[in-house]
């Protein structure tokens, strides 16, 4: 059975749980079950390639001890063994402070995980769908991660307000315009499911990593921090699918949640990659983290004001933010004035509304900036649905092939040579600054449509409007004569 089928297939099974109630719990249930095959697939290969290799779950608790026999435990029994002792024992799994211990991996996605599932017969069948799938086998795992990233597109039906998934063409296009590198920080203060660590990955993978040195500077540089448990369980189980042996640097934890001057030198990264939250608000007292200047419960502005602390001197960010952060006044200026003054604001990418769809339809923009000198002048590019094309749809979403022409634009790392176009324009700082550090700056290229003369239009409406009304006394003395009779 293919890979696809298989988890069509355990899906379907998992309908039939009168436990499982809803996409949340279906995939919260998929994940700490996929993340157990995982890691015991994963376990089993570095129990060959390296010495005293010791997995971090009991051998009890393993699953190829419980789950690994289609003729195994299950009914009442298997119900028991998972709601008695694999869960209890996992949740209160020992762990230490040195780096490389995986079983604070296991405990922190344990931490919060629930059994869903009321019958011990249908968990069976599901369990011995999950053995079909080899996630040593690198083509079944590429197969599974493409199907993966589909069942975290799912999740978004059941997500909040404010919460949704970033199409890969977008966070392919913000990785290649930074251009990270193995070994540099990279941080993701609100990562999700993790599609910006996994692109960022995937990127360097191809273009930088040739040795396994290379891999390993690559992965101890990863930062990253989900506040939500489902999200943080998905994202993990992610990272352990894309080869990472020690995803422990998925905190999970809300950024937000620590003082703003906490923050300190040791803290800083060379890059920052992230879709923050946004539409939502962020609970009492968490503001009070904050400067004065920079309180606010909205969560994709404190978002900012920590990202730009967070870069070291030299650092570059690309952060999509809605377009409220850019006309918004209040804090929303203050932190304009002070990401500029801070950071070369060097280019915003304008999105169209649909590009988020089906989960929102607000425009969204991309906004690169790097840490260490004031910004003088603001690229700004519009990008458009393709021509034939309305509005992007979950059928006809973004491609990164459709931002390839701002790619071409774009300049090389440098940004050199960079046109005013139909799609591009340049402001300046004092520009922004004379705007009250309004950014919401449209394309004055774009030719306002021509609705024709106004004097015309108005007789064409009189014209109009007379009409209408002769026509309602024709029907009025019509509807007359026939209750006449």
């Amino acid at each position: 059975m293919s890979v696809r089928n298989a988890v069509k297939s355990i899906q379907d099974i998992m309908r039939q749980d009168s436990g499982v109630d809803g996409d949340a719990q279906r995939i919260s249930q998929l994940c700490w079950m996929f993340f157990l095959k995982i890691i015991d697939d994963q376990d089993q290969e570095l129990e060959l390639t390296k010495d005293d290799y010791r997995s971090p779950i009991p051998k009890k608790l393993q699953w190829r001890s419980w789950a690994a026999d289609a003729e195994g435990i299950t009914g009442d029994a298997l119900l028991a063994f998972v709601n008695g002792e694999l869960f209890p024992t996992l949740k209160e799994l020992p762990t230490s402070t040195r780096p490389g211990d995986r079983r604070r991996v296991v405990k922190d996605v344990f931490e919060d995980a629930y059994n869903y599932m009321k019958s011990g017969q249908l968990m069976r069948q599901v369990v011995n769908k999950i053995n079909e799938i080899d996630f040593n086998n690198l083509s079944e795992r590429q197969h599974f991660g493409d199907i993966y990233e589909q069942i975290l597109n799912d999740l978004q039906s059941a997500g909040n307000a404010g919460e949704y998934y970033t199409p890969r063409a977008v966070t392919a296009f913000m990785t290649d315009r930074i251009d990270p590198r193995p070994g540099e920080l990279l941080l993701d203060p609100a990562c999700g499911t993790g599609g910006f660590l996994t692109g960022a990955m995937r990127y360097m993978r191809e273009k930088y990593v040739k040795r396994p040195e290379d891999e390993a500077a690559m992965q101890a540089a990863l930062r990253a921090v989900e506040k939500k448990q489902l999200p943080h369980m998905l994202c993990v189980t992610n990272m352990l699918l894309h080869g990472v042996e020690d995803p422990s640097f998925v905190r999970h934890d809300n950024t937000l949640a620590r003082p703003y001057i906490s923050y300190s030198q040791s803290d800083r990264v060379d890059i920052v990659l992230t879709n923050p939250p946004f539409g939502g608000r962020e609970e009492d007292g968490i503001e009070s983290n904050f400067p004065a200047h920079f309180r606010t419960k909205e969560t994709a502005d404190l978002f900012l004001a920590l990202i730009v602390r967070l870069l070291k001197t030299g650092g570059r960010a690309a952060v999509v933010l809605p377009d409220g952060s850019l006309f918004g006044e209040g804090v929303k200026t203050r932190l304009k004035e002070h990401l500029m003054e801070e950071c070369n604001l060097h280019t915003i990418v304008r999105l169209p509304n649909s590009v988020f769809r089906p989960y929102a339809s607000i425009g969204t923009n991309l906004l690169f900036f790097e840490k260490g000198t004031p910004t003088k002048d603001i690229w700004f590019w519009e990008h458009r649905v393709p021509e034939g094309q309305k509005a992007y749809s979950m059928t006809k979403s973004i491609r990164l092939d459709h931002l390839q022409d701002c790619i071409d634009w774009w300049g090389g790392a440098k940004r050199k040579g960079r046109e005013e176009g139909p799609r591009a324009w340049k402001v300046t700082a004092e520009d922004v600054k004379a705007r009250g550090y309004n950014l919401d700056i449209k394309n004055p290229h774009t030719v306002a449509d021509d609705h024709g003369d106004p004097e015309t239009l108005l007789a064409d409406l009189d014209a109009a409007e007379a009409e209408t009304v002769r026509l309602r006394d024709q029907l009025k003395a019509i509807l007359a004569e026939a209750l006449a009779r």
